[in-house]
């Protein structure tokens, strides 16, 4: 099997592994820390004939009301399919919240990408937006697309598809 290539830049936690660098199994951990809180995590590593998946993951608080959570995965499949998503999520005593999260696969059929973020202040006021971009392995067009929302404005999506020479062209019908 080929050795994983990480699909983000960071790693989170360090709890996202290359598939190589583990035997099959993991392990997990709890501990109180000196802000007053717990830090946990777990790390878990599977292979098989059809390839391995690696997946982690870990929290801390604070004892005042205060998270902080990461979670990361990655696949790899023998025919040389892979993919990967890892997020970030803040909770704030206050009750506010910050998500960011990402994934990515790539395959015989193309290509995927998709980032995002939220976030809720302590009144509540949400604010989310999420671009995502697609690519058929076969005609090289490509999908590219951002939706976004917010308490005061609503709704907004705007998608925008292309041709393998960055033509602009008529997205599919579903």
């Amino acid at each position: 099997m080929k050795k994983m290539t990480p699909v983000f830049g960071a790693v989170l936690f360090g709890l996202m592994f290359s598939a190589s660098a583990w035997a099959d199994g993991g392990g997990r951990f709890a501990r109180e820390n000196a802000q007053g809180g717990i830090t946990a995590g777990s790390a878990h590593q599977v292979s098989g004939e059809n390839g391995s998946v690696t997946q982690g993951r870990g929290v801390r608080s604070d004892g005042q009301g205060n998270l902080r959570a990461a979670s990361g995965g990655a696949v790899q499949t023998v025919n040389g399919g892979a993919a990967g998503r890892a997020g970030y999520t803040t909770r704030n005593a206050d009750g506010s919240v910050q998500h960011q999260s990402g994934m990515a696969a790539s395959g015989s059929q193309g290509s995927l990408k998709s980032t995002g973020s939220t976030s809720v202040d302590a009144s509540g006021n949400v604010n989310q937006s999420r671009s995502t971009e697609a690519t058929n392995a076969a005609t090289g067009n490509s999908y590219q697309g951002n939706t976004s929302y917010d308490t005061s404005s609503g709704l907004s999506h705007t998608s925008t598809c292309y041709d393998a020479s960055g033509n602009v062209i008529a997205c599919p019908s579903r």
